[in-house]
């Protein structure tokens, strides 16, 4: 496959990655205010960004690997189920997918009735933070903690599931409920990064806003992923014998 055909995959599945699962942050969680009870919460939340792995794993990782995430990229080229060569392109490209959709979303979300750029900003925008701008107020070192054990899992999933011992047909899906799981048990802690491209869009919307704190704490959210990321697929080429890993790139598997 092209690499410019692999390039478009993972650009459209990034921004609906992103769009999908920040937008129903920002869009869905809270309908009508933050004290009328009414829309999909933190669980929904959690629920929208594995469903929209799933379906862009099964739409076009066949065609680029649906990495769709600088962790997974990094993660794989390290355990050498990925060319280093390739990483940049995919990483830039999941990078400009995540600020598109970023910008998509605050575009639909400024146009709400009685919605202002100063009400936009003070409800976060589904950036991720710590310490004050935890949603439970968690500290630096929890959050830093939380996102590279968390990415660790992801990768060992990720790296399990195409493994060429696991069922055949089942990666999306699998990967797409470690997501969920994982946005289930980290929401309250850092919003759920796990993803230095899904963390980078929204916080750089953010600071168009007018509001700059999610920029001044990105580098987390690119650090902790990263190594995360790098640690898991290391661990799970440590228990898994060569012959036995895919070639597969992620979810275009055999």
């Amino acid at each position: 496959m092209k690499l410019s055909s692999r390039i478009g995959a993972e650009f459209i599945g990034t921004f609906v990655l992103v769009f999908g699962g920040t937008g129903s942050a920002v869009l869905a969680a809270r309908v009508l205010g933050p004290n009328t009870g009414l829309g999909i919460g933190f669980a929904g939340v959690a629920l929208a960004f594995g469903l929209t792995v799933v379906t862009m794993a099964y739409a076009v990782g066949h065609i680029s690997g649906g990495h769709f995430n600088p962790a997974i990229t990094i993660g794989l080229a390290t355990a050498k189920r990925f060319e280093w060569k390739e990483a940049l392109p995919y990483i830039v490209t999941q990078v400009v997918a995540a600020l598109t959709a970023s910008a998509t979303l605050w575009l639909v979300a400024i146009n709400q009735k009685g919605t202002t750029k100063d009400s936009l900003t003070a409800g976060g925008f589904a950036s991720n933070g710590y310490g004050d701008h935890s949603p439970a107020g968690y500290t630096l070192l929890a959050g830093l903690v939380i996102e590279i054990v968390l990415t660790a899992v992801f990768l060992a999933v990720i790296m399990g599931v195409t493994d060429k011992r696991a069922s055949k047909g089942f990666a999306a899906l699998a990967i797409g409920l470690s997501l969920t799981l994982i946005h289930l048990v980290s929401i309250p802690v850092t919003n759920t990064s796990v993803n230095p491209a899904r963390s980078t869009g929204p916080a750089i919307m953010l600071a168009f806003g007018g509001d700059s704190w999610a920029l001044g704490q990105l580098w987390l959210f690119w650090v902790a992923p990263i190594v995360g990321g790098v640690a898991g697929a290391l661990i799970y080429r440590a228990i898994a014998s060569e012959e036995t890993v895919s070639d597969a790139a992620v979810m275009g598997t055999e």
